[in-house]
């Protein structure tokens, strides 16, 4: 039995997983054109998958942003039809036996730098910086680093008067461990602390030569 989504994508395999959802492949019936399908459960407690479209809606039109196709909900399932990426950034530091090249490790970091600085001018935190969410581009967008996941983003400061949202001190750890700022170990808020984990990232690929 053939599943669709969005009345359009033909749903098929599962290709990954996010913070609060699985990704499949999926095919726009139409056109042909492959898209990535992230499915989230409607029964879930706290279902993430509808704040999760909106940010990405906020932050279209930025470099290296998947382009959004179609949100809604189908079934038991919310469902958001996104644009097609290739491996991540994890999955290639494995296949280079865990070490980048210095040109590789300095093409990268200009990419991640610039990703984490376009989502704070749009005020908003990722809160999840690790390379498993920097994905590469396919065919001529080959080179071009984008960042995805965004189901533990958080809006850090007012969008209209840019005053910074107040810390909150004895938070529980949000993110990914290995990755997460300093902060967010001590257990305050975190706010614009995304720049900590990329520290922890370029270490982990020898970005910082001592």
């Amino acid at each position: 039995m053939e599943l669709r989504v969005g009345s359009k994508y033909r749903l098929g395999r599962k290709i990954g997983s996010g913070s609060f959802g699985d990704i499949y492949l999926g095919t726009d019936v139409s056109t042909g054109e492959e898209v990535g399908v992230k499915l989230e459960c409607v029964k879930l407690k706290h279902p993430q998958l509808h704040i999760e479209s909106k940010i990405y809606k906020i932050l279209q039109g930025g470099v290296g942003i998947p382009a959004i196709k179609w949100c809604g909900a189908e079934g038991d399932y919310n469902v958001m039809v996104m644009e097609l990426l290739g491996p991540s950034l994890e999955d290639l530091f494995n296949y280079c036996n865990r070490k980048f090249s210095l040109k590789t490790v300095l093409l990268l970091a200009d990419q991640l730098i610039s990703r984490v600085e376009y989502i704070h001018s749009k005020n908003f935190i990722h809160r999840d910086v690790k390379p498993d969410n920097f994905l590469m581009g396919l065919g001529k967008k080959g080179n071009l680093v984008y960042i995805i996941d965004f189901g533990l983003a958080k809006k850090y400061r007012d969008s209209r008067t840019h005053q910074h949202i107040a810390y909150r001190e004895n938070k529980n750890l949000t993110g990914t461990a290995r990755y997460a700022s300093v902060n967010t170990h001590l257990g305050i808020g975190m706010l614009t602390h995304s720049f900590q984990s990329l520290i922890s990232i370029y270490l982990d690929f020898n970005l910082i030569f001592l």
